[in-house]
């Protein structure tokens, strides 16, 4: 017979006033229901009072592939995980300690996952035991008897009896007597949780505010009275003003802060909320969000609006990127500036929509056909996110190049406190000449050395030339004459050696010399760089650098890698395994910065990949370089 949680602090005698608070450095926490059922919305809540209260927090959401999964069912599971620490938080760690389940197959998927700790403890929605249907009342007994016998600290919650003495369908509030509940939990003010509830729904009534601070409140009242769980994360004060965003909100603010006042976009996940939010703020600072028929039609418009004078952006992922290759060729071709952020999943095809991983690297590269050189750099981390775009748009007007932005699902969907940017002049690209074009001036009049021409548009008196996706000489002008071909596409390489000799060598993180040097790119920065730290306090000698240019690889990095005695490429794409009977030498297939890095320096550099769809975790790379080292 399992406890119910009442139960367990009946069982000690632990009144509300005398529960021992536990001070920890973090916690992970998950909170996971049926879609719709507000977990996802829970968890943000969550980890912005964290936030607000001074800790640092990553959070990431749990989406099911499926719009309209069907209930209780693993394959539907929603939710979010919040990492919750006394320090800044770069990543989302490795299993959760305590976890809030709406039902036993949500709670199920998650065990089976291996995303919760042994021994961690679990909230459990008990609404289940006494359903008037016997097959689910039987499969919530045996899966509790299961768990609860394979070591699982499993308390029986009646989220669903206690929501519904205070509203009429408690479907629409659980999810706030949830919050509540951590709240008391982790200490933390309930008055900033009232904030909250009141700026979720500030576009609701006050009906619907007020019976959603009840339901908070209750939640918060019944921990308090029954659970003999209470925790304290210390916060560490600020000297900064900080702001809590995800990395689509921060790129999209990115756009706003660079200037850029064209995106054209086709919704995709996970792309699609950056140009929601874009969308809704864009108009105050004179932008415009265009929502194209598709994704080619998207990517003609960024075209033609940056070849109008306006650098554009144009914001997807995966599949869309791939149908946005014709007219990022022509943009290439045209030398036009353009932005292209691709905000990856786990693919090919549809894939995996609501999934991460990195997946198109080399298509970012490569993915046009004939040679078409483009600028690729990857974010980090959610602050990487913002600043990118600036960069982006930088380099894109200076070169008069497509820069490509990746990012991924982990990116997209996290939050972070990061410092607030303070607005710079200097973040703006200068105005577009509009003077006269000085005569016999050329519309690519290539500088032998760079491959630079300046940049003719539209309206420019004396300018006038046919713009064509053809081959062209320094006039415009069709080609077929393949000594004057040659050269064209030589300046247009020249231009990323000229940038590449503008890139400062990668910091290296940990030791500049050593046994083992981790390089990986995009999103696993903060989990690569927490494992160099473990393996590093003991003892070992592993570091780490990770790159924001793809291509142009930065210089130093031949210097820094004959550094250490060995070299391993970490990254979320696919490499194949040795320990398979059919890989050897001869057909191993690499991870996509493996290939790049040994492509480029001739180095044997190995790799460690997954493509679980989750964002690697620090304590699985951990292993991996105690097993290199050892």
């Amino acid at each position: 017979m399992l406890e119910t949680a009442s139960d367990s602090a009946e069982k000690k005698g632990l009144s509300k006033s005398a529960m021992p608070i536990v001070k920890l450095a973090e916690h992970i926490v998950e909170i996971v229901s049926d879609s719709g059922e507000g977990a996802q919305r829970c968890g943000q809540s969550f980890a912005s009072i964290a936030a607000r209260s001074g800790n640092g927090i990553w959070t990431g959401e749990i989406i099911p592939a499926e719009i309209q999964p069907p209930a209780r069912s693993t394959e539907g599971t929603s939710g979010n995980r919040i990492r919750v620490s006394s320090n800044p938080v770069t990543n989302g760690g490795d299993e959760a300690d305590l976890v809030i389940a709406f039902n036993e197959q949500v709670l199920l998927c998650r065990i089976n996952a291996n995303e919760i700790k042994l021994g961690s403890i679990i909230l459990l929605e008990n609404k289940w035991a006494a359903h008037p249907d016997t097959n689910i009342a039987t499969a919530y007994a045996e899966t509790l008897d299961h768990l609860h016998s394979n070591g699982y600290n499993i308390l029986e919650i009646p989220m669903e009896v206690e929501c519904l003495k205070h509203v009429p369908d408690a479907k629409r509030g659980k999810n706030m007597f949830v919050l509540g509940m951590l709240c008391s939990i982790y200490s933390l003010d309930l008055e900033l949780g009232r904030q909250q509830v009141a700026r979720i729904f500030a576009k609701k009534s006050n009906t619907i505010i007020n019976a959603n601070q009840i339901l908070l409140e209750a939640g918060h009242d019944w921990a308090a009275d029954n659970l003999d769980i209470k925790y304290q994360i210390p916060a560490v004060k600020k000297n900064t003003p900080q702001i809590v965003v995800n990395g689509n909100t921060a790129l999209s603010l990115g756009v706003l802060a660079s200037g850029m006042q064209i995106c054209a976009m086709y919704p995709i996940t996970p792309a699609t909320s950056a140009s929601h939010y874009l969308s809704d703020v864009f108009k105050k600072v004179g932008g415009l969000v265009h929502q194209a028929e598709d994704e080619i039609a998207a990517c003609a418009f960024a075209v033609g609006a940056s070849y109008a004078g306006k650098c554009a952006v144009t914001i997807t992922s995966g599949p869309g990127y791939s149908l946005k290759q014709e007219a990022i060729g022509l943009a290439v071709m045209g030398e036009i500036p353009m932005v292209v952020v691709n905000v990856q999943r786990g693919g090919p095809s549809t894939g995996q929509p609501t999934k991460v991983e990195q997946g198109d690297l080399l298509a970012a590269c490569f993915g046009s056909h004939g040679d078409a050189p483009k600028v690729v750099m990857a974010a980090a981390n959610i602050e990487d996110c913002f600043y990118s775009m600036i960069t982006a748009r930088q380099l894109a007007e200076t070169f008069n190049m497509v820069v490509v932005v990746l990012t991924d699902a982990n990116l997209a969907t996290a939050q972070q406190p990061i410092p607030r940017p303070e607005f710079s002049e200097e973040w703006l690209a200068p105005p577009v000449d509009q003077s006269a074009v000085p005569k016999d001036a050329k519309p690519y009049d290539w500088d032998p050395k760079t491959g630079l021409a300046p940049r003719f548009v539209p309206g420019r008196p004396d300018g006038m030339h046919c713009l064509t996706g053809l081959a062209h000489d320094q006039n415009s002008k069709v080609i077929y004459d393949p000594e004057i071909n040659e050269q064209a596409i030589e300046k247009r390489s020249l231009k990323l050696a000229a940038l590449q000799k503008t890139l400062k060598p990668p910091p290296i993180f940990g030791g500049d010399q050593g046994d083992l040097l981790i390089i990986g790119w995009g999103s696993t920065k903060g989990a690569i760089e927490e494992a160099i730290e473990r393996v590093r306090a003991d003892g070992f000698k592993a570091s780490s650098v990770h790159l924001q240019f793809l291509q142009p690889l930065a210089s130093g990095l031949k210097e820094i890698m004959d550094n250490f005695e060995k070299v391993v490429i970490v990254e979320n794409s696919w490499s194949d395994k040795l320990e398979d009977e059919m890989i050897d030498e001869n057909n191993r297939r690499f991870s996509n910065l493996a290939w790049l890095i040994r492509g480029r320096y001739l180095v044997d550099a190995d790799c460690w990949s997954e493509v679980k769809g989750r964002p690697s975790k620090p304590g699985a790379i951990e292993q991996m370089i105690r097993d290199q080292l050892q």
